[in-house]
């Protein structure tokens, strides 16, 4: 089966949830320039990936090679997405696909996109249709020539026959589209807006009139991708508009989180308006003893009187472990449960546990705190990453207890692109890098270069990851009062309200 599916307009969720559901099924992803390539990371990570986006006067493919490879790919029994911005149905071309599989005996199945003619004024606070404003509205492709001896366009009905007009990819064109649409009727006054790179941080908007929409672009620079919005509903921006007025709007925040628990973190942050650039610098695997100490303890996991966890990551692999030896939350018996903060605590009741013991402070230091009154004579499991901080067995042991520490897994470099981030760094693309374990500031460093840090603000999760940028010279700018990853989204909007604010 090939699937034609639409991407969106950019915001990467505004991929409907039929299209995730294929493409982390897909085979081969043939793609055109997509606003967020991260949607490609829905595909499984064996897919086959072929790019072909066009870009003016510069074709990766033309379209019959293109025809030509989705039928080649498509008869060899795989799952194929035909990935497009937008909607493979407005000016996607996706019709002329769909019939040449159609003509080769090939079945398919369109996906359809948000389209940018709806979505992109809508984040720009502009309705397409308002009651008592507009009642219509019509699409226009923008790159034909509306000069040209033969136009497909009816310039004379179109200039004044719906309320709002919505013309895409047309900044190159927009001189003689305005003036088309002046020279028959259209009131040279009307309310007119350029928006650029909608849907995205980097969202971009310019009011202003038909007869001076050419100029302004000019004047201002704006470059494409962008749409052109004809029409009275334009004047309802100064009510309507909520995207731009986040407070992380226009910021393009780096998150250097493993790849399995980045969402949440650029989530959050995409939630209050911020450009999420993710570069995973660490990546979990099996500890150097291949889980033999961990398999050890699990084995006499009754013997333990207390079993710490000191990260959500300790206790995913904990449970893969269990599960391998045939066990599951009964093995616990009798035995007490600390957690080192509240999202190990969140991660173990995923498994049905609820931790005896979450300290005020989510650090080694508190867990300490917390436990040392029950320290003496007790012994005690530490399931955590292979190379970690010792306060926490040395402070129990003197404190009396009996510890035994496991390691669940081990962290590893795993940053990708670095060459790529550090241009994006260097060119001044990039507002702010985020941290949130010690880990992902030594990978970082190690991939990147402190250096690359410098003129660039920076998060820390708490002060133990804070300690960690000191040390190889770099002035931290944000350090999260409450060490989790909602507490670290906080602090960044508070400094950026801050900054609003002197």
């Amino acid at each position: 089966m090939v699937y034609l599916i639409g991407a969106g307009p950019g915001d990467a969720g505004l991929l409907t949830v039929k299209a995730r559901e294929i493409l982390e099924a897909a085979d081969v992803v043939i793609y055109d320039r997509l606003a967020d390539e991260k949607i490609l990371d829905y595909a499984p990570e064996a897919c086959e990936k072929i790019y072909v986006g066009k870009a003016a006067g510069r074709h990766t493919l033309r379209q019959n090679e293109i025809n030509s490879l989705l039928v080649e790919k498509g008869s060899a029994n795989k799952i194929v997405v035909r990935l497009k911005g937008g909607d493979p149905f407005v000016f996607g071309r996706g019709g002329e696909e769909a019939i040449h599989l159609r003509e080769n005996n090939l079945d398919f199945e369109i996906i359809s996109g948000v389209t940018s003619a709806v979505a992109v004024p809508a984040y720009a606070g502009i309705p397409v249709t308002h009651r008592g404003v507009a009642t219509s509205f019509a699409v226009v492709t923008g790159h034909e020539d509306p000069t040209k001896a033969e136009s497909s366009i009816r310039w004379e009905n179109l200039a004044t026959a719906v309320d709002t007009l919505i013309f895409l990819m047309g900044i190159a064109n927009l001189p003689k589209i305005t003036a088309k649409l002046i020279e028959f009727g259209r009131d040279k006054k009307t309310p007119a807006a350029i928006i650029r790179c909608g849907t995205k941080s980097a969202q971009e908007v310019l009011i202003t009139t038909l007869e001076n929409a050419a100029a302004d672009v000019e004047e201002n620079q704006i470059a494409p991708p962008a749409i052109f919005v004809v029409g009275e509903v334009v004047n309802l921006r100064e009510k309507l508009k909520w995207f731009d007025t986040k407070i992380l709007f226009g910021k393009r925040i780096l998150v250097t989180r493993t790849r399995a628990q980045v969402s949440k973190l650029s989530r959050q942050l995409e939630n209050f308006g911020a450009e999420v650039v993710e570069f995973p610098t660490i990546k979990i695997s099996a500890p150097s003893d291949n889980f033999k100490s961990l398999d050890a303890a699990i084995k006499n996991l009754r013997g333990f009187d207390w079993i710490t966890f000191t990260s959500a990551n300790g206790v995913e692999k904990f449970f893969e472990r269990l599960k391998i030896f045939g066990l599951d939350a009964r093995i616990f018996g009798g035995s007490k449960i600390a957690a080192i903060g509240s999202a190990t605590a969140e991660r173990l009741g995923n498994f049905g546990i609820v931790a005896d013991l979450i300290p005020e402070e989510f650090r080694a230091e508190g867990l300490v705190d917390a436990l040392k009154t029950q320290a003496a004579g007790k012994n005690f499991l530490l399931a955590r990453a292979e190379i970690a901080r010792d306060i926490l067995p040395a402070a129990l042991e003197k404190f009396g207890a009996h510890v035994t520490v496991a390691a669940a897994y081990k962290t590893q470099t795993a940053a990708e692109n670095s060459a790529a981030i550090k241009n994006q760094l260097d060119a001044g693309e990039i507002d702010m890098v985020t941290f949130t374990s010690s880990s992902t500031v030594e990978n970082f460093v190690a991939a990147v270069g402190a250096e690359s840090l410098q003129g660039v603000k920076t998060a820390a999760i708490g002060p133990i990851t804070a300690q960690a940028l000191k040390n190889f010279g770099v002035e931290i700018d944000v350090v999260a009062q409450k060490f989790t990853i909602a507490g670290l989204v906080d602090a960044i909007k508070n400094f950026y309200e801050g900054e609003e604010n002197v």
